[in-house]
């Protein structure tokens, strides 16, 4: 009775305040005050549809069209929709750059033509940095100075007509005009991958971020399209993780429109960051890790999700189901399908989706997956104690 009695009074009191105990939303809660939940081996039938048909994905017909007939010494390596679908970047190797480089140019989504968006001092790097804001006013993408040197632009000029013997101009023969590529101003370059940003037409470009010797690898839009989440490392780390046959591992980071740089982490995290839904974290990992920070608050923190116990738990008992007639030697050893968490996909503000899996590229980017599995992480309010 005397219990009954004490819940009683709190919750008068907690409503006389108009004070509520239990958060509206669970983007009101800190990091550091998330509890969690792990549902190990997701059926395949339960995956979102896009995590079932990954297929890749093929350039817009109506610009191919337009390399092949107009630029066929130029081979486009991909095309990027914008939001709305009216508009697409083409991704291209003009057959003068290193081979780890592209150019960006922006068309309709009809295949025409609209703009160069790079000056001659800047490339692009790994496509698929670049990206649309989500609500298609803004352009992303790593870039770097060219490794090759770039011939300067010639300006247009009218050149005399045609000579006559002795050494006079012919006036009745036309003038022939020199044609060059429209001049686009240089921009601030950098000889590592730095993020740049520019608008919708392909304007006011410049560089989000300048750490010349920081290597910038990944870029991921905000929902609300405020700020991006990235990975970076050094070049001698990046070094390191192509000696070993690895995927890139970075130190987390918000960069807002502005520039403002934030670093989350010291640790290098393997997955690629993600956003929860609302805006209001960001979350990645690192081997049986998952962290998740606030995007803002006074201060904003930041939490570690130890998996590695009930991951261990949950490859035991995979092995033991599905890989038995692999895996019979009943050694001691960490299970087979144990692996690091390589990916993430924040589909709901409480459900995180996790991949655990083992990935190596080799020579010729020929990439090794094996015991590729997808688990839940269902994220909740840790419980508060009254007093």
């Amino acid at each position: 009775m005397l219990f009954v009695l004490c819940l009683t009074g709190c919750r008068q009191i907690s409503e006389g305040l108009g004070v509520s105990v239990r958060p509206r939303a669970l983007r009101d809660v800190p990091a550091a005050r998330l509890a969690f939940r792990l549902e190990p081996d997701l059926s395949p039938e339960a995956l979102p549809a896009n995590l079932k048909d990954e297929a890749t994905d093929e350039s817009l017909p109506a610009i191919k069209a337009d390399f092949e007939s107009r630029r066929a010494e130029q081979a486009l390596l991909g095309t990027v929709l914008s939001p709305d679908g009216q508009r697409a970047l083409a991704l291209y190797d003009p057959g003068n750059i290193s081979e780890d480089e592209f150019r960006i140019d922006l068309y309709s989504s009809d295949g025409r033509f609209l703009r160069n968006i790079l000056p001659l001092n800047l490339s692009g790097v790994s496509t698929l940095t670049v990206t649309w804001s989500p609500d298609g006013q803004w352009i992303a993408f790593a870039g770097r100075r060219p490794a090759l040197a770039q011939p300067s632009p010639t300006p247009s000029v009218e050149l005399p007509g045609e000579t006559l013997p002795g050494g006079t101009i012919d006036p009745t023969a036309p003038a022939a005009t020199q044609t060059v590529a429209p001049l686009i101003a240089p921009v601030p370059a950098y000889t590592t991958e730095q993020i740049y940003l520019c608008d919708r037409d392909g304007y006011h470009l410049r560089p989000l971020t300048s750490r010349d010797g920081l290597i910038y690898f990944s870029v991921v839009w905000s929902p609300d399209s405020s700020a991006i989440a990235a990975l970076a490392c050094k070049e001698t780390e990046l070094t390191a993780r192509l000696n070993e046959n690895k995927p890139l591992a970075g130190r987390p980071r918000i960069i807002d429109r502005e520039g403002g740089e934030r670093l989350l982490d010291d640790q290098l995290m393997d997955a690629f960051p993600v956003w929860s839904p609302d805006a209001a974290k960001v979350a990645t990992a690192a081997d049986a890790n998952v962290f998740i920070y606030d995007a803002a608050g006074m201060p904003p923190t930041g939490a570690r999700l130890p998996l590695r116990e009930p991951l261990i738990a949950a490859s035991a008992k995979y092995d033991e189901q599905v890989l038995s007639k692999r895996n019979s030697s009943g050694s001691d050893s960490l299970p087979l399908s144990f692996n690091p968490v390589i990916r993430l996909e924040w589909v709901q503000p409480e459900l995180l989706l996790i991949q655990s899996g083992f990935v190596r590229i080799y020579q010729n980017n020929e990439t090794v997956n094996r015991y590729l599995r997808w688990h839940v992480l269902h994220l909740s309010p840790q419980a508060v104690l009254l007093k």
